[in-house]
């Protein structure tokens, strides 16, 4: 079975790699996600998520699945702040499947500047004096002290996106 990661960034397919069957070659394909480059809402994350499943299938149709894992920020009705969220996204070109990984709020400050038009990556390595935070441990694993390990975190969304074409349920 080949499976195709919309994405560059090697922990999104290690994470992939992780829920996939054994025999799987799990291949990263750089494609657009067509939403912004900080997602902003359930929906526009989501639908990025989607966007880059899809495009792994029009780079090379031989792929069996499309895996989209896209992560953004949005709010939920009841609690107070912006929450990092993760959604992953599984296509075989006909059925789509979903899944989120662990959501967690943002600090305040780190919050206002994502809400003025900042990419949380960016201000993540602001704050922490780091480069390229979003391919090692993320803000989810910056901001619990590596209590959130990313690449298990969207191994987790990923799974939930699995689950219409592994099990007879859907």
């Amino acid at each position: 079975m080949r499976v195709g990661v919309g994405s560059g960034n090697p922990v999104k397919r290690r994470a992939v790699t992780r829920v996939v069957v054994d025999d799987a070659t799990v291949e990263s394909v750089p494609v657009e996600s067509g939403v912004g480059e900080q997602p902003r809402g359930h929906a526009e994350t989501i639908e990025g998520a989607e966007t880059r499943a899809a495009n792994v299938l029009v780079a090379d149709s031989d792929y069996d699945f499309g895996v989209g894992i896209e992560g953004g920020v949005a709010e939920f009705e009841g609690t107070d702040g912006l929450f990092l969220v993760m959604w992953a996204a599984v296509t075989d070109g006909g059925r789509v499947g979903h899944g989120a990984g662990p959501s967690l709020r943002l600090p305040t400050s780190i919050a206002e500047r994502v809400r003025d038009g900042a990419e949380l990556g960016p201000v993540m390595d602001d704050v922490l004096g780091t480069e390229g935070i979003a391919e090692r441990e993320g803000a989810a694993g910056a901001l619990t002290d590596g209590r959130i390990d990313r690449e298990e975190a969207l191994s987790t969304a990923v799974a939930g996106a699995l689950g219409p074409f592994v099990t007879d349920f859907y």
